[in-house]
């Protein structure tokens, strides 16, 4: 679970200005949607269809060698962090229908209990399952707390590019602390997210989601799993997005050094001095309460001088910052946490994005219009 490396460091310095980002209020409930009905029940699918032991249940982050190089990566929109139609990652599966969306507390006690017994490897076998949620309604109240934490405008009729994440993540632990799922829950890293909004989402619509474990992949520093969740609308996919997860452990690759690109730190747009309770109001209003976001006293269990940033919350506020078209392709890599409370600057250049504190590079990404 949540974890960086001594080598996740990356670019340089950026920005000036300043903004804090202070204290709020933002209540929910732990699941955050309403749904028009409809009972469990498996059915077949279509065949063809720090430390290194933080508690990480998603939302944690990778180091600069966890990942590819961001700067030649984000470059290039083509380049998908899914192979189209090759290995590692292949499309399968039996599908199981859910009355509800589950609750993550419990799945992640239980996939932290189950991690020791867990021998990760890349050519493991991973649960084939696609969990569906059928007519899903979003909580507007809960949405507009995360807009408020997140920095995205309130009071419209449209979901944030990243909220759908939110919506997908309880159904991505259930998979992930499953007894089949290869990887532990203990020690996992959410280095990367990729997601494709196909055209604006109205916050009063009714959806369906699918989230299934697309396979996995060698790392040099261990084994990725691939997470993807799907929004849909009828039969169209609106929105969609690829997370890849990183279990370390020993390979042939471990020791060798990596050449990595460097390249100039983008320049700085605004300076955010960050409260200490900002985990705590993304957990109220994402329902993601992992205590190495919550308190001092919760993270130094897990190996943290005091509480870290969600990767996913850092993610979202540099995307409410930069702005995002109707259609677009967005990708984010966590490469260091966010030490709360803390300051760091927001930095930008056209599509590309960073978030730093001082010398270190905590965030990279990149927006790319689909239009």
């Amino acid at each position: 679970m949540g974890t960086h490396s001594e080598d996740g460091q990356a670019g340089g310095p950026c920005g000036e200005g300043e903004r804090a980002e202070g204290p709020g209020s933002a209540g929910a409930n732990s699941d955050g949607v309403r749904l028009g009905g409809g009972e469990a029940r498996p059915e077949k699918a279509d065949p063809e269809g720090g430390r290194s032991e933080g508690w990480d249940s998603g939302d944690g982050y990778g180091d600069a060698s966890a990942s590819e190089d961001s700067h030649s990566r984000f470059a290039h929109p083509q380049n998908s962090r899914r192979p189209a139609d090759s290995a590692p990652y292949t499309r399968h599966g039996s599908l199981t229908v859910l009355a509800r969306s589950p609750s993550l507390t419990p799945l992640l006690a239980l996939g932290a209990l189950r991690s020791p017994f867990k021998r990760p490897a890349a050519t493991a076998d991973f649960p084939r399952t696609r969990l569906v949620l059928p007519g899903l309604r979003v909580d507007l109240a809960r949405l507009a707390a995360y807009e408020r934490v997140c920095g995205f405008a309130t009071g419209e009729d449209a979901l944030p590019v990243t909220y759908p994440h939110v919506l997908g993540f309880p159904l991505a632990m259930s998979l992930m602390s499953g007894r089949d799922f290869p990887l532990p829950l203990l020690g996992l890293v959410h280095t990367s997210i990729e997601i494709t909004r196909y055209r604006a989402l109205a916050a009063t619509g009714e959806y369906e989601l699918t989230v299934y474990v697309d396979g996995l992949a060698p790392h040099r520093r261990g084994t990725e799993a691939a997470v993807v969740t799907e929004l849909r609308v009828g039969e169209e996919v609106v929105w969609e997005s690829v997370s890849t997860y990183l279990a370390r452990h020993r390979t042939k690759e471990t020791d060798r050094e990596r050449d990595r690109e460097r390249h100039e730190p983008l320049p700085g747009v605004d300076e955010w001095r960050l409260a200490g309770d900002i985990g705590r109001r993304y957990a109220a209003a994402s329902g993601d309460r992992n205590p190495i976001h919550l308190y001092p006293l919760t993270a130094r269990l897990f190996g943290f001088p005091r509480a870290i940033a969600h990767g996913m919350w850092t993610a979202a506020r540099c995307l409410a910052a930069h702005g995002t078209p109707q259609a677009v392709l967005v990708r984010a890599e966590f490469r260091a946490p966010v030490l709360l409370p803390g300051t760091v600057t927001y930095a930008a250049d056209g599509e590309r994005f960073e978030l730093c504190g001082g010398d270190r590079v905590h965030v990279t990404g990149g927006v790319h219009s689909l239009a």
